[in-house]
């Protein structure tokens, strides 16, 4: 068994010769992407981090846009770069495994360790997801879940738009849907008791075998205590798949809440740790017991971090399926971990309009009926248009502005 992802994998004498990172982003003509509680997206970003090496060959990856592509950007040319000249990116855990203390470092740090990925994948002549395996045969046909349910506006008819959703996707082929909790609550008078119809109702409509998995409902609804005592039993009874960081993130502070979470719907899986950045952080919700999904994510982690989270889970038996929201370096990257991983049932697939998932690339990863196959070329095996910077022009500012519906 190897204990180390690059164990058996032949080093090659290869040096970095430059990094780069390029800020993308595609805005909405409108202005109005999707909405969820009480804002609107009005673009959306990417991060794309580039490897050049004395090879000739790059690597491509992406640390989490969320952090901010300028910012990215200018610590990864100014910090990272200097660091990384010269050497080998087979030596990618050393190089890479830092900046675990921010999120802002971690992201572009995470956009190294993937590049580096790719590089390795380039220079071995094997798909990355090859590498990644250990015990099993990867696989590079792969199952996708929808994951959506943000645009549906609890103040305009949102329980008609999210069942039609979810069938939208049934017929497409999916056999599993992830939504969120709507538009804000509180300015749409939404409660427990409008809101568990709804469920039974869209349970209903897609029938029992069509999987449905909730995201984070914080306090929305009521205390955080109320989610174990009212929330979580509608799951049960309608056969949720998995619940989603149920308190609104995955805090040290709420880890009890989570094993009573367990407890109390002993057929619903808890998943959570999309925002874990490493090892350590994850193991003691793994030790625990306390989640049934890990979902780490390689945009945030970078792949190398995020294998040695997946082997642990994979021995007490829990498994990881990351979170994977972004353009199509974070999908490329969440898809090969997936493929290469024994534990991975499905990756994430997000499914509001966004060209950067599908328009950066020459040969772009595809979905059908619920499946994507993935390229057995080398590394992640896809190459950058080449006017990508013409085609998505970065633009400034925060992705999120104030939902303007909420005020008209």
């Amino acid at each position: 068994m190897r204990h180390h992802p690059l164990d058996g994998i032949p080093r090659e004498d290869v040096k970095i010769t430059d990094v780069r990172v390029i800020p993308l982003s595609y805005v909405d003509p409108d202005g109005d992407l999707w909405r969820t509680g009480g804002y609107q997206v009005w673009k959306t970003d990417g991060a794309i981090t580039q490897i050049f090496t004395d090879s000739g060959l790059v690597g491509i990856g992406e640390g989490t846009p969320y952090e901010g592509p300028e910012e990215i950007k200018h610590y990864t040319e100014t910090v990272i770069r200097p660091l990384l000249i010269g050497k080998n990116p087979f030596d990618v855990e050393l190089l890479a495994n830092r900046g675990n203390t921010s999120r802002k470092a971690r992201a572009p740090w995470a956009g190294i360790d993937t590049a580096c990925w790719d590089l390795i994948g380039k220079i071995t002549g094997k798909p990355v997801y090859e590498l990644l395996a250990v015990d099993h045969e990867p696989q590079r046909q792969i199952k996708i879940y929808a994951s959506a349910g943000v645009e549906h506006e609890w103040y305009n008819d949102g329980e008609t738009f999210l069942i039609e959703e979810a069938l939208r996707y049934k017929e497409e082929g999916y056999n599993a849907f992830k939504f969120r909790c709507g538009t804000d609550w509180e300015a749409a008078g939404m409660t427990y008791d409008r809101y568990f119809p709804i469920l039974r109702r869209l349970r209903e409509a897609v029938g029992p075998d069509f999987r449905l998995m909730h995201e984070a409902v914080g306090t929305q609804g009521g205390s955080l205590e109320s989610i174990i005592t009212d929330f979580a039993p509608v799951l049960e009874e309608l056969g949720f798949y998995w619940f989603v960081e149920a308190f609104g993130g995955t805090a040290l502070e709420h880890i009890d809440r989570f094993v009573q979470l367990k407890e109390s719907m002993p057929t619903v899986k808890v998943s959570g740790g999309e925002r874990f950045m490493e090892r350590f952080e994850a193991q003691e919700w793994l030790d625990r017991g306390a989640l049934d999904i890990i979902q780490t994510d390689c945009n945030v982690t970078g792949l190398t971090e995020n294998w040695f989270i997946s082997r642990m889970a994979h021995l007490r038996g829990i498994s990881s399926i990351p979170h994977s929201w972004h353009g199509g370096g974070t999908t490329m990257a969440n898809a090969h971990f997936v493929a290469g991983m024994p534990n991975s049932e499905y990756c994430e697939l997000n499914q509001t309009y966004n060209p950067l998932k599908e328009g950066i690339f020459k040969e772009p990863l595809t979905v059908e009926n619920g499946m994507m196959t993935l390229p057995d070329k080398p590394g992640f095996g896809v190459d950058l248009i080449d006017d990508v910077e013409e085609r998505f022009p970065f633009e400034p500012g925060s992705y999120l502005k104030p939902n303007e519906r909420l005020s008209a």
